[in-house]
């Protein structure tokens, strides 16, 4: 393998029309007559293993029922009355995971009903009628809720309660609502800008105040938050990057892969960011795929996957790891990073130790790789980061937020869902079921007073 000392990263490395081409939706919309023949293939099994395998358990059978129908509307009224993010979830959510995997379709044809695809086209139908609106709010409780976050999580939250009757005040850092949504998913995921189109119909519904650029920095902040509204849901996400703790981390050209996809996701012009023509992702996940197939798409030459365990301990689904390859990516196992090398105070490559297991410990077989790179990615994790919360006194687990089932946390009136929250999946989907979950246990103790809380 290569191991050129010569740092190559520059912008502009395709024509205009190639990064239109290449940016464009990874997942070409169904047709209408594709959607009615896909639909007509769903059995509409009685109590559905498709909906169970759903986090927020949508009821597949019934929508896919309306599509077959031709009731777009009433398909996707089904679709967003359990899941309000359901047009992003069915492009994000590893359906091959969930409802697909458990479809009965699979033991008959191999083949699962695309209940992902249907779920777009019902719910792209609705956003793109007239009236894409179809939910109402409550009466007005008076009550008032703080949620910080508007990630998936915070969004979902938001909207049940908004939807309840009461006023919620939504906070986030960043510049637009959204939270990975926006700033960390692929951009030939998520394209025409499906991420703020959402958040512009879940905000219509009314009742919800968003404060965009707002940062958590003080205890006192937090409790500000707790004592000036009847209840307080955090949303917060992940938001440091684990370190590989490797020499040469700290180089030119080496950065975390989650700011790369976010800077990717809002630079309009995509022939101005630079990429390197050979680009070393570090991480087996979903975000080491997002960031190493961007590579590609940037124009780069060589873009290496690499991950110190074998292909069935990563964290990105097979499909995933699929589609990488299928981009270009060359996919290293056994292989975890020693240090990076530099030339004139920029990367040019990255060492490796070849592991193995030994009574089911990872450890170095004494063989070392190297990888030249003009560019390096790291995405082997994120952590909640913030100690701001265990100064609060709130109760963590494994470095994130303690809760019970519904979300609450150890302090009175206060819920935590989403990445945040201990013992997730780290999934879209997941974090609006933690959304709808809280949001409902909160209505009940906002409207009862004498619902007993944890202390």
């Amino acid at each position: 393998m290569s191991t050129s000392l010569d740092p190559d990263v520059r912008p502009g490395r395709l024509s205009t029309d190639e990064y239109a081409t290449r940016f464009a939706d990874a997942s070409p919309r169904l047709t209408p007559a594709q959607a009615a023949l896909e639909a007509e293939r769903c059995l509409y099994c009685f109590d559905a293993p498709c909906a169970s395998a759903c986090p927020t358990h949508i009821d597949v059978p019934s929508f896919i029922k309306r599509i077959a129908d031709g009731n777009l509307r009433g398909a996707a009224r089904a679709i967003l009355e359990a899941n309000p993010l359901g047009g992003m979830c069915a492009r994000v959510c590893p359906t091959e995971n969930l409802c697909e995997q458990v479809c009965v379709r699979n033991t008959q044809t191999s083949s699962p009903v695309a209940i992902g695809r249907l779920q777009r086209h019902a719910v792209d139908a609705l956003m793109e009628s007239p009236q894409p609106q179809i939910f109402t709010r409550a009466a007005s409780t008076g009550k008032k809720v703080a949620v910080l976050g508007a990630g998936p999580a915070g969004l979902a939250c938001a909207h049940t309660l908004a939807r309840l009757g009461h006023a919620v005040v939504l906070f986030d850092a960043r510049a637009k609502a959204g939270g990975l949504n926006e700033y960390g998913l692929a951009s030939y995921k998520t394209p025409d800008n499906f991420a703020q189109a959402e958040v512009r119909w879940l905000l219509d519904i009314g009742g919800i105040e968003l404060r965009t650029g707002w940062k958590l920095e003080t205890v006192a902040q937090l409790d500000a938050l707790r004592q000036g509204h009847d209840a307080l849901f955090l949303g917060l996400g992940l938001g440091q990057t684990h370190q590989l703790g490797v020499p040469g981390e700290n180089l030119a050209g080496v950065q975390d892969a989650v700011d790369f996809i976010a800077t990717l996701r809002q630079t309009a012009d995509l022939s101005s960011l630079p990429i390197g023509r050979r680009v070393v992702v570090i991480g087996g996940g979903m975000t080491a795929v997002d960031a190493a197939v961007q590579s590609r798409l940037l124009g780069a030459e060589e873009v290496h996957m690499v991950y110190r365990r074998g292909p069935q301990q990563m964290s990105a689904s097979v499909a995933e790891q699929e589609w990488a390859q299928t981009n270009g990516v060359t996919i290293h196992h056994w292989l975890a990073p020693l240090e990076m090398l530099a030339n004139a105070g920029h990367v040019s490559a990255v060492r490796f130790a070849r592991q193995t297991l030994a009574d089911g410990k990872l450890g170095a077989t004494g063989q070392v790789e190297t990888l030249a790179a003009d560019m390096v990615f790291k995405a082997i994790g994120q952590q909640l980061g913030n100690p701001l919360l265990a100064q609060a006194g709130l109760k963590l687990e494994g470095g994130r937020i303690a809760t019970d089932a519904a979300g609450q946390t150890n302090l009175p009136g206060v819920w935590a869902g989403g990445d945040c929250r201990a013992g997730g999946l780290d999934l879209t989907v997941e974090a609006v079921a933690h959304g709808k979950q809280s949001a409902l246990a909160i209505h009940t103790y906002i409207t009862n007073p004498s619902t007993p809380s944890l202390n």
